[in-house]
Order: C-alpha cells, then sequence, then structure tokens
C-alpha cells in the first residue's frame, strides 16, 4: 500500500484502498459524454508478435468507456501493416492503425518538409507526434492517454487511473503523468535511480534554489511513457524526437501551464517491460544514448533560464554528480537488502560510470551547438500554416485502414 505523502509542488494521487477496476470504470463512463477518451498505442511491428502487446489487447478488450484506440505502427512494411489490421481487429472500440512507412504518411512528411517543418525519424516521438495529429484531425475525443506497448505486467487499471484525474468534474487537471514502482526480483528502473534523481539533485546543489528543479524533482518516475492529457494541451504541445521524449514533455508543460494544473497518479503496483542495454561502449544507443539526450534536455531548459555553462561549470557537476549518485548506491542497497531482492553493487556502479560520461558528452554537445532542439512542431502551428493538412492526414489514415 502506498504511503500519502505529497511531495514536491505537484499533486500526487495515490493508491490507498485499491478500489476496483470495474468502480472507476463506471464513474469514467459516467462522464465520457462531456469528455470522450481515446488511446494511442505507439508500437514496434515487432510488438506484436510478442507477449506483451498481445496481453495488452486482451485488457483492453475489456475497457467499456473508450471512444477510440490509434496505434501508431513503426517498422512494418505492407505485409506487416496488414498482419497489423488483423491483430488490432479483435479490439470492440473503434481503432485506426497509422501506418508510418505507407506511401501516403510518407508523402505527408514530404510536405511538411517543403515547408521546413522538422519530421524527425522514425521513433516514439514521432509516433506519438502523428498520433495526436490524427485524434486532433478526427475531433472527437477530448482526452487522449498513451502508454507503451512492452508492458509485461499490464492490468486495464493503470488506464482507468491514468485518466481518471482528466474525466473527474471536481478536478482541475489538464495533464498527468503515470508513476509506478520498477522493481521485480531487484530494482529497476537505473536511468531514474541513478541518473536523473542524482543529477538534478547535483544541480540544486550547485545553482541553489530552482522552481524548474523542483519541479522536476517532484516526479517520482519521469521517464514514465504513460501520460494523458486533454485535447487543448495535445494541440500546443512541442514534442522532443530524441531519447528524451519524457523529460522534453515534463519540460513543455512546465513551461506552459500552473502547477496545480497538472498532477502524478500511481497507476500499477509493478511495472515491468523490456529493458534496453547500458551500452557503456557506445554512448549512440541503449542507456548511454537516453541519458546523453535527457542531461541536454536539462541543459537547454536551464540555459533558457539564464544559467550561464561552461567547460569548467560541466566539470563540477560531474564532480558533484558522481558523490551524490554513490550515495544514493548505498540507499538503494539497504533498501533492497530489507526487502530481500538482489542488488548487484558493481552492476550498479558501472551505470554510474556510464552516465558520468554521458555528462561530460551532453555538455561537449551542448555547447558546439546550444541551439540545436530536435522537436516537432506543434498542430496549432502547422494547421496555421496548412489549413488542409489535418484533412489530408485524417484521410490518409483511413484509407489505408478500409
Amino acid at each position: 500500500m502506498s504511503d500519502f505523502f505529497q511531495n514536491g509542488v505537484i499533486t500526487t494521487l495515490h493508491n490507498l484502498s485499491n478500489t476496483p477496476v470495474e468502480n472507476l470504470e463506471e464513474r469514467i463512463l459516467q462522464q465520457t459524454h462531456r469528455r470522450p477518451v481515446a488511446l494511442i498505442l505507439p508500437s514496434l511491428y515487432s510488438e506484436i508478435e510478442g507477449p506483451a502487446l498481445q496481453h495488452i489487447v486482451e485488457e483492453l478488450k475489456k475497457v467499456p468507456y473508450l471512444s477510440e484506440i490509434v496505434v501508431g505502427l513503426d517498422q512494418a512494411n505492407k505485409l506487416e501493416f496488414d498482419k497489423a489490421k488483423q491483430f488490432f481487429d479483435t479490439l470492440p472500440q473503434p481503432h485506426k492503425i497509422i501506418w508510418h512507412r505507407g506511401p501516403k504518411i510518407q508523402e505527408l512528411f514530404r510536405l511538411l518538409e517543403e515547408q521546413n517543418f522538422y519530421t524527425g525519424n522514425e521513433g516514439k516521438g514521432r509516433n506519438v507526434w502523428m498520433c495526436f495529429g490524427y485524434l486532433l484531425a478526427s475531433n472527437h475525443a477530448r482526452v487522449f492517454a498513451t502508454h507503451d506497448c512492452d508492458i509485461t505486467t499490464y492490468q486495464r487499471s493503470l488506464l482507468s487511473r491514468l485518466v481518471f484525474p482528466l474525466i473527474e468534474p471536481t478536478m482541475n487537471f489538464r495533464f498527468v503523468k503515470g508513476y509506478y514502482s520498477r522493481v521485480s526480483d531487484q530494482l529497476n528502473g537505473r536511468v531514474a535511480r541513478l541518473f536523473i534523481t542524482p543529477l538534478i539533485r547535483s544541480l540544486k546543489r550547485i545553482l541553489g534554489q530552482s522552481d524548474y528543479l523542483d519541479y522536476i524533482d517532484t516526479f517520482r518516475y519521469p521517464l514514465s511513457g504513460e501520460m494523458a492529457m486533454l485535447r487543448d494541451v495535445a494541440v500546443r504541445l512541442r514534442l522532443p524526437a530524441d531519447w528524451g521524449l519524457e523529460i522534453g514533455t515534463l519540460n513543455e508543460i512546465y513551461r506552459n501551464y500552473a502547477k496545480n494544473q497538472m498532477c502524478q497518479v500511481d497507476i500499477i503496483d509493478r511495472y515491468d517491460h523490456k529493458h534496453q542495454k547500458l551500452s557503456e561502449n557506445n554512448p549512440n544507443t541503449g542507456l548511454a544514448k537516453m541519458s546523453i539526450d535527457i542531461a541536454k534536455s536539462f541543459y537547454r531548459v536551464l540555459a533558457s533560464m539564464g544559467v550561464v555553462f561552461s567547460d569548467q561549470f560541466f566539470r563540477t557537476i560531474k564532480a558533484t554528480y558522481l558523490r551524490t549518485a554513490l550515495d544514493f548506491i548505498e540507499k538503494y542497497a539497504g533498501d533492497a537488502a530489507i526487502n530481500n531482492l538482489h542488488y548487484d553493487r558493481h552492476a550498479e556502479e558501472k551505470a554510474v560510470e556510464v552516465f558520468l560520461k554521458s555528462i561530460i558528452i551532453a555538455g561537449d554537445q551542448f555547447l558546439a551547438n546550444p541551439m540545436q532542439l530536435p522537436m516537432f512542431t506543434s498542430w496549432n502551428r502547422i494547421n496555421s500554416a496548412l489549413p488542409k493538412f489535418s484533412e489530408r492526414l485524417f484521410d490518409a489514415v483511413n484509407e489505408d485502414n478500409a
């Protein structure tokens, strides 16, 4: 059972009573006439052939309140797209698949590029961004939720808890971030535990009080792919294109909304999914790449607030981070011991060594190109520049699914 402690600057909604999912679903159903709910599933084709997504689909079949499900399909040829349509046809809810490698969607990407809009590369950021675009074009759902497709411990209550704060009329939230415990027989979530939190605490120690750093430090699991928002938030959102998607999204929410309009909610007791490799010898992939992109995301935001970065500053961050991260390793060792969990201290310190390099690599890349900002344009701007684009996107997706 969770605690009820309110830490930090945004509201935390705990799981204090294990409310039956049927109870939550009934309460959501009573409000969907006012705020219809759509679910976005950013998926690789390979996930369709795995057990996690098959289980997720079986759980989603029981969800009574979804007005629409949109699947963003990456890394799929025509034959695989057709198989994906068959796979998702078992869903009783209205659903569409956005085939990102299909000729119709590729033509739309070319149209955007001709207007000098950034379209990035195939990946989760672009996937979610295009799904937002389709839902905005269909103009029905008023709540957009998204979660990953590799969750091996999925329960449909995850979705209900995620969207409930946006549906309940007594609440005034516009954005919801899910959180959960990343525990199996050991402590998981290395990037959040051993990189983000120690780095944020180090920056706070160096820079002093910072409203932004306090905000990021409030999130119990800032890397969760589970979030929900109102339609008018999605239309203004500029999503990052790199591995800093989750942090970059939190940065955009911070820039645009008051803290009493956002919350984090405990959505599942235990969460597990496929794990990225540490990639200690290649900073262009795995957790090494992820941590570099996340660090640059922090640096960009702080620079926009007037923080001056230099080589000396990054050396200070490196030294402060190392001491802070090693202190956290001691804390996690104790946490693992009292809960009888396996704890590999060597692997933990090895991860810290990789993240230590990431801080410097990210600093070098930021100083070399501080204006680099790989982000997708907001749909507000696209609709202003290309008034017919949303209609073409809507038609393309429906023609592919016909």
